[in-house]
């Protein structure tokens, strides 16, 4: 009976840092992504370069993967932070890491490793979204109205 009464502890301790965990976790890959779009729209005619010599974006002119993959690491770092539509940001990101992986033609095992991480990382959010401290959650009620009266 003791043991049943520690784990029931250990879970109620557990289920009170899911909010935080998930706001962590939007925090950290959103800082990752953003500053390395910040890192791209510094020198734009690097990045175009990187993206024509480097990496070989599958279907779209380089030019193209450089600014929508900029674009991406630039957006969907704010709304996954803030909470906003929290699961599409994180698929969308997921892509740009996927993509990001697949389009290097040689990857460090130790930068393999970061991207894994971090693909698990924004998988979790997709699929169990952004948390109670997400503009989703403040929102729902609302948009449950609406949907409501439509």
């Amino acid at each position: 009976m003791r043991g049943l009464k520690a784990w029931a502890l250990l879970t109620r301790a557990l289920d009170a840092l899911q909010p935080l965990a998930a706001l962590l976790a939007r925090l950290y890959i959103a800082q990752v992504f953003f500053l390395s779009g910040l890192t791209k729209l510094r020198d734009w005619e690097t990045t175009v370069a990187l993206f024509t010599d480097e990496y070989h974006v599958p279907l779209l002119p380089p030019a193209a993967a450089a600014l929508l993959g900029t674009a991406g690491e630039l957006v969907l770092p704010v709304l996954l932070v803030l909470g906003l539509a929290g699961r599409l940001p994180a698929l969308g990101l997921f892509v740009v890491n996927t993509v990001a992986v697949i389009s290097l033609s040689e990857i460090a095992p130790a930068a393999l490793q970061q991207h894994v991480f971090w693909g698990t990382l924004l998988a979790g959010l997709a699929i169990y979204g952004g948390g109670p401290w997400s503009l989703d959650r403040w929102l729902a009620p609302a948009l449950r109205r609406v949907r409501r009266t439509s």
